[in-house]
């Protein structure tokens, strides 16, 4: 394990991290990242605020990047279905210039709704923080399951 994942044993346990590394490890159809640790398949998904602060305040977001958001909002569905045992599907619509919105949706349910913008920059501080974020979204599309529960399963 690399020294970031050292001081976060507990958030590999999470429901949200788990799926985005399973999700990570399911698209890998070469087994070219099979050795690799669960952190360093994570690593990307790091970035400091003093990272942050090199990158420029308007810039376009690389395919990498876009990626990355992308595999956050599917392991955000996935850990959703894994609790629910409903599936949550996620829209994702991103400009060229980094700004946009995702929604997951859950039957006919839209269970999740966020506003994303500077793409560019997204990143977490460290594993706590991606597991925290993840969950977070999470719990919120659980809850507004739980409270239109036939809107869902529609």
């Amino acid at each position: 394990m690399t020294a970031l994942a050292t001081k976060a044993p507990a958030a590999f346990e999470t429901p949200f991290l788990s799926s985005l590394i399973s999700l990570i490890r399911a698209e890998d159809s070469y087994g070219a990242w099979e050795n690799r640790s669960d952190a360093r398949l994570l690593e990307d998904f790091i970035v400091t605020r003093a990272e942050k602060r090199e990158m420029p305040m308007m810039a376009d977001p690389d395919p990498d990047t876009i990626d990355r958001v992308e595999k956050f909002y599917k392991a955000v569905g996935l850990a959703i279905e894994r609790q629910s045992g409903l599936m949550a599907s996620p829209m994702m619509k991103i400009s060229h210039e980094g700004f946009g919105r995702v929604v997951l949706l859950v039957g006919r349910l839209v269970a999740f709704s966020k506003s994303l913008r500077d793409v560019h920059r997204f990143g977490f501080e460290d594993f706590d923080t991606l597991a925290a974020e993840g969950m977070k979204a999470v719990d919120q599309a659980l809850a507004v399951i739980e409270k239109f529960p036939d809107v869902a399963r529609a």
